[in-house]
């Protein structure tokens, strides 16, 4: 630390010894001084290090010594090249002497020559005039014909010499050309020219002015042979092969009058007046407005409605015959680079792109879309169109583009969709209400060959929604998929309808119950049946025509008519079950009373069977698979309703031979039932696992039951087979019975309170459908007993 403070007590005189003109030395003493007090405090912070200091040192020294032979070579290198600079520098400055002496000598020199100058300038406007004099001397001949050769040109084109003309015209524009150049100075000798005056240049244009009209006579007349072309190819191509030759003459003109422009710069002559000309360019403007002027030519009055396709037809045939007279006579008359035939066919191609969109934003019908869309899509592009080999050389059609854009595509698709769905739905209004009409007749719906009941409605439906996917398939499978889709949003409209009509046909057949007037309601439910089985047929049929990408293309729900057949079939099989019971309760009034027991009559079964084969054999007449669930309702339905009259309590018996009889007559009942069903059924598998008739047997054997101490045994197997009978049930079956105790009633309800199971899997309720009648409070005295 000793030798760190000698050091360090060394530095203050050093920095002290330092001019006071150069302040950033002491500050940068000073940062040095306080850095190394830094670096010294981190690496000497204990006693041992200090036996490295010895190192520390000699290897500062070295390091120092390396900075300061550095810096002298620096500085060395830097006084160099300042001497360097200060001997180029006083090179530089005798130099510039010498330049100023010589520039002072130039100017003296300059200033006696301007004096001499100015004595030449009057011999120069002298020489100007002779140059103007000459070049009007000499011009005088041309000058006094200008007229007469004017008439005569004008004569030519009249006449149609269009050749002659241009060449007499060529040469007057020569004239012209060579005045107004030689008035600019140019021909004389050793000048540079000079400026014509405006009144001059006026003097030259005023005399030369029928050059102009000239030239746009001639240019008149040109471009009329230019638009008959297809004419004259026909009769004689003289004057058209005399106008191309013109055309090209002017083109090449323009090029070299530009050329020689372009190579002099600004001393080249002006253009004349009305250069370029761009005739060729002109030529075919021309062209194009000859084909548009002969699409307005085809026959264009009667283009709304049906004549829309004759149009089309028209501009077709008018379009090749035009093309093939370019390809085989016109296209010989044109130099090759005129490509005159693929010129011809973009000029068709645009002018046809115009006259399409101007007709596609009219009012359009479906069928005039149709024609419109086909025609693009089809014609067109077809061998017979644009696709011909000998067209197909000249220019491939995707070249061309599209007739109509993508847009404009997609727009006509969706009027023509538009048009067709008003269409449709009207025609669906029209068909309803033919069938409700034919549901009012006196007499049975028609039958098909199979002998199933129908009426015209599904077969309006479905020959129109075939028939117009299969006209849009003729253009394309987008719009054939859109028009099904379309369908089938009306056809589900078309089944709520229908629903409701259903509805309403069968509240007016309650209402006219009494009168009966309408003797063939059941018959017309079943038809409407039969409609609805062949519309699902047809629906699914349309839904399988539908492409994979269809779903994706568009925004809406799709359309869920399969859901509204389904809701039509229902409701319409409720209203056939509706009647069945109607029918059916006169005599289910007579059923399981007591003198229904006493007389042992089976009429009344007889007739209630009269009833249910007679619908049965109605059913028959319904397409599977709904006669199957139609049969399969009926049963249900005389099951359920047999059960709820036994539920109503009508008979309560009093003794075991009651019992015993009321058994009997049931298990008769339903040996009827069964064997009329048997009979008449078909075997297609039945719906439910449950078989309603087999509820009758049970419930006879339960009343049949002798021993009352058996009845929680026979309860529990009740429940097993029907989990969904409930303790009201079972209260209305003891009570029937008439014979049990209140402590095996309780017993039993007890039981059955605890065993409730779940309905299992495919398992159709049939007690739910049950209700048990309300038990009404029987009415007393108030005595002392009842309290």
């Amino acid at each position: 630390m000793s030798d760190r403070d000698k050091n360090g007590g060394d530095k203050p005189e050093d920095a002290a010894a330092l001019p006071e003109v150069w302040p950033e030395a002491e500050r940068a003493e000073s940062l040095a001084r306080g850095a190394a007090l830094k670096w010294a405090s981190g690496v000497f912070c204990r006693p041992e290090h200090l036996e490295r200091l010895g190192q520390y040192r000699k290897r500062e020294s070295q390091r120092t010594s390396s900075i300061q032979s550095r810096l002298k070579s620096v500085v060395q290198s830097y006084l160099e090249g300042v001497g360097w600079g200060l001997e180029q520098l006083r090179e530089a400055r005798a130099e510039l002497k010498e330049v100023s002496h010589a520039l002072g000598k130039a100017g003296v020199e300059s200033s006696r020559n301007a004096e001499g100058v100015k004595a030449l300038e009057m011999m120069r406007e002298v020489s100007v005039n002779h140059c103007q004099l000459l070049a009007a001397v000499s011009n005088l001949p041309r000058l006094y014909s200008v007229q007469s050769m004017v008439s005569e040109t004008e004569r030519l084109v009249e006449s149609r010499r269009l050749l002659e003309a241009h060449a007499r015209l060529m040469e007057l524009e020569c004239w012209q050309d060579d005045v107004l150049w030689q008035l600019h100075g140019a021909g004389a000798p050793g000048t540079a020219g000079t400026a014509l005056s405006a009144q001059d240049e006026e003097l030259v244009r005023n005399y030369f002015s029928g050059v102009g009209k000239l030239v746009e006579a001639l240019g008149k007349e040109l471009w009329a042979v230019v638009g008959s072309g297809l004419a004259l190819a026909r009769q004689n191509p003289t004057p058209f092969v005399s106008a191309v030759r013109i055309v090209e003459r002017e083109e090449a003109l323009d090029q070299a009058m530009l050329e020689e422009r372009g190579r002099a710069g600004g001393h080249s002559r002006p253009l004349p007046p009305g250069r370029p000309r761009c005739w060729r360019e002109r030529f075919f403007q021309v062209l194009e407005e000859a084909v548009s002027a002969r699409f307005r030519s085809v026959s264009y009055l009667h283009t709304r409605g049906p004549g829309l396709a004759g149009h089309l037809s028209a501009l077709q045939h008018g379009i090749m015959g035009d093309l093939a007279t370019v390809r085989h006579l016109l296209d010989h008359c044109v130099p090759p680079h005129y490509n005159l035939t693929r010129a011809y066919l973009r000029a068709c191609h645009r002018c046809l792109q115009s006259h399409l969109g101007q007709v596609s934003g009219w009012e359009l019908e479906s069928g005039e879309i149709f024609a419109i869309l086909n025609w693009v899509l089809h014609i067109y592009n077809s061998s017979d169109m644009m696709g011909h080999p000998d067209l197909m050389v000249e220019m491939e059609s995707e070249e061309l583009g599209p007739l109509i854009t993508q847009e404009s595509l997609e727009q006509l698709q969706n009027k023509y969709v538009h048009s067709v769905r008003k269409s449709v739905s009207e025609w669906m209004h029209k068909a309803l209400e033919v069938e409700l009409t034919d549901w009012q007749r006196d007499q049975e719906p028609d039958t098909d060959h199979e002998g199933f009941y129908l009426t015209s409605l599904p077969t309006i439906i479905t020959q129109m929604l075939e028939e117009n996917a299969r006209v849009a398939l003729m253009v394309s499978e987008s719009l054939r998929d859109q028009t099904i889709q379309m369908g089938l949003y009306e056809m589900e409209n078309l089944l709520n309808r229908f629903r409701e009509a259903l509805v309403e046909f069968g509240k007016e057949h309650r209402r006219d119950q009494s009168t009966n007037q309408n003797k063939f309601y059941l018959h017309y439910l079943l038809a409407s049946i039969s409609n609805c089985i062949i519309l699902k047929t047809s629906t699914e049929s349309l839904q399988q025509q539908l492409s994979s990408r269809s779903a994706s293309r568009f925004s809406r729900t799709p359309p869920g008519p399969l859901a509204a057949l389904d809701r039509a079939v229902r409701r319409a099989c409720r209203l056939v079950m509706d009647q069945l019971l109607l029918e059916l309760q006169p005599f289910l009034q007579g059923l399981l009373s007591r003198s229904w027991l006493a007389q042992g009559d089976v009429t009344v079964t007889l007739k209630l069977c009269g009833v249910l084969e007679r619908h049965f054999e109605l059913y028959s007449r319904v397409r599977p698979p709904c006669r199957q669930r139609l049969q399969e309702e009926c049963q249900w339905l005389t099951v359920v309703e047999y059960v709820r009259v036994f539920m109503q309590k009508r008979l309560v018996c009093r003794n075991a031979e009651e019992r015993c009889q009321l058994a009997q007559r049931m298990a008769l009942d339903a040996q009827h039932l069964r064997d009329l069903f048997q009979g008449l059924v078909e075997v297609e598998g039945s719906v439910s696992e449950v078989n309603p008739m087999a509820l009758l047997p049970v419930l006879a054997d339960f009343i049949r039951l002798k021993d009352p101490s058996m009845l929680t045994l026979e309860v529990s197997g009740l429940v097993a087979k029907y989990p969904d009978i409930s303790d009201e049930h079972v209260s209305v079956l003891l009570d029937v019975r008439g014979d049990v105790s209140r402590d095996v009633r309780g017993t039993v309800l007890d039981l059955l309170e605890q065993s409730t199971p779940p309905l299992p899997a495919g398992y159709r309720p049939i007690f739910s459908d049950i209700l048990v009648p309300t038990p009404s409070m029987p009415f007393c005295l108030p005595t002392a007993k009842c309290a």
